[in-house]
């Protein structure tokens, strides 16, 4: 299987340029590698996007991420694997990405102040940047039909 075309932010070069730079002050924002892989994984899961998921794992590997936790994250909230920081940070990236499930507000006032409870204002700051280029990303990756193990 080929994708479509190639990744439209490697056909503009400028677009990829403006990612770049997001995700450089993303990684600036003081949350652990880890749960940011965490969040890329969950959302990549949520949209169907095997080049994201796939990408993720290998991301998260990476960072020291075990496969017991790997083969959980798609149900967090049973798996026994995960700190109260994490679950945070993976519940308002199911808020997030899942935007059109609700209706009234993206994210609870609840579910706002647990993850305010476990991060900072730029804490906070980053790991909406990464839900968010991931949802972008998994969107490209969709309609471009990318497949996973896919390199640019």
């Amino acid at each position: 299987m080929s994708a479509r075309m190639k990744n439209p932010a490697m056909v503009l070069p400028d677009a990829m340029k403006g990612i770049q730079n997001i995700y450089k002050a993303m990684h600036q924002g003081g949350v652990a590698p880890q749960i940011l892989e965490l969040v890329h994984l969950r959302a990549s899961q949520i949209n169907g996007c095997s080049a994201c998921v796939f990408g993720g794992v290998a991301g998260a590997k990476k960072h020291g991420e075990t496969d017991e936790r790997l083969h959980a994250v798609a149900a967090w909230r049973e798996a026994p694997f995960f700190t109260e920081e994490e679950r945070a940070a993976l519940a308002l990236t199911e808020s997030v990405t899942r935007l059109a499930d609700r209706s009234g507000k993206a994210v609870s006032d609840e579910l706002w102040n647990e993850a305010a409870d476990h991060f900072t204002e730029e804490q906070l700051s980053a790991i909406i940047l990464m839900i968010g280029l991931t949802n972008l990303f998994n969107r490209i990756n969709a309609t471009i039909e990318e497949p996973a193990g896919a390199t640019w």
